[in-house]
């Protein structure tokens, strides 16, 4: 897998605490592994709120008084003049609420960046015309670090006091040669990762295939409500689920899992490719950038020291960007098996 933190969607400090409680034992690093991605999925569902419809205005009837029968004169009917067509008729009566929505629009036109999004590092300004635009943070404005769990390490090898400096420091060194390569590595403070041996990096692949497997069936069976997987996923890991022969979770040998993948091969072709459409957002375009790699690498590699080789090796041509051609190759699935149809 190759080095890159949610969204776009865990926080560095529960990652860390739950990172560190697993130290120990490879069936808790399993579970912690099945956590942060079904955080990281839960993250990334979204509502859409419907749109209020509009009242129909009520138009009042003409009121026409009586003539007055002594002078025999005939009074102009009085008629209510009738609201603007789409307006709120209550609104318009009370007077009230025309003031405050004036208010709102007001505030809204004072401060343009209350609905302006800026990305990770930037704040929003706005200039002489009242234009909102995005400007790196200064580091300093960042939130103290409340411990240690918050620190993350760059690629540069220096420790950040959280994401929030490294994201500003990062910002600030835009368009630089230093900026281009500084990247965030992993959660916590940097320490000595120990080398990947050729035998260790074979043996990687075995243990996320078997864990991306058993992420989705924990993700089938706590979808209640249908947001967490959609339609056709659920279609897919149903299969999955149900297959009698399918290896149940839990701690197992090396041996055992690649005597799986071979036994049962066709139960790991769409976990493979439903990661890879879980990581590829920012743009959707069938390659993984360093930056779309983060949210699954960062954490994993203070407990796996082989993550960033993996990640260095899926990318064949070395060309910074990871198709989908050469992900499923990293996870041992056949080229005539690729299917840019499941990554859905």
């Amino acid at each position: 897998m190759s080095s890159v933190l949610t969204g776009e969607a865990v926080t560095l400090s529960q990652t860390r605490t739950q990172l560190t409680s697993l130290l120990v034992s490879p069936a808790k690093l399993k579970t912690l592994k099945m956590r942060v991605w079904i955080v990281f999925v839960l993250c990334l569902a979204g509502h859409a709120m419907a749109a209020p419809t509009e009242e129909e205005p009520i138009v009042e009837e003409p009121i026409v008084e009586e003539p007055i029968m002594e002078e025999l004169v005939t009074e102009e009917p009085v008629v209510e003049e009738e609201p603007e067509v789409g307006a709120n008729p209550v609104q318009i009566e009370v007077g009230d609420f025309d003031e405050a929505i004036e208010i709102v629009e007001d505030i809204e036109a004072e401060n343009p960046c209350l609905n302006h999004h800026c990305k990770k590092g930037k704040v929003c300004e706005v200039d002489d015309s009242n234009t909102p635009m995005c400007v790196c943070q200064d580091p300093s404005t960042c939130p103290a670090a409340e411990g240690e769990f918050e620190h993350v390490c760059g690629t540069d090898n220096k420790t950040f006091d959280s994401s929030c400096h490294f994201f500003a420091t990062k910002c600030a060194l835009e368009g630089t040669k230093k900026g281009h390569k500084l990247h965030l590595d992993y959660i916590g403070p940097c320490k000595l990762i120990e080398p990947c041996m050729d035998v260790e990096l074979n043996e990687f692949p075995l243990r996320m295939r078997d864990w991306l497997k058993n992420v989705l069936v924990t993700l089938f069976e706590r979808d209640e409500d249908n947001n967490l997987l959609t339609e056709k996923q659920m279609l897919r890991v149903k299969k999955i689920y149900e297959n009698e022969k399918r290896l149940q979770a839990g701690e197992h040998s090396l041996d055992l899992l690649a005597h799986d993948f071979e036994k049962n091969y066709n139960m790991y072709i769409f976990p493979v490719h439903w990661q890879f459409g879980q990581l590829d957002q920012h743009p959707v375009d069938g390659y993984l950038t360093h930056t779309e790699l983060s949210p699954l690498r960062a954490p994993l590699i203070p407990m796996e020291h082989c993550t960033t080789r993996f990640f260095e090796q899926c990318d064949a041509d070395s060309d910074k960007y990871i198709a989908l051609e050469e992900w499923a190759a990293c996870f041992g699935i056949k080229e005539q098996d690729v299917d840019s149809d499941l990554v859905i």
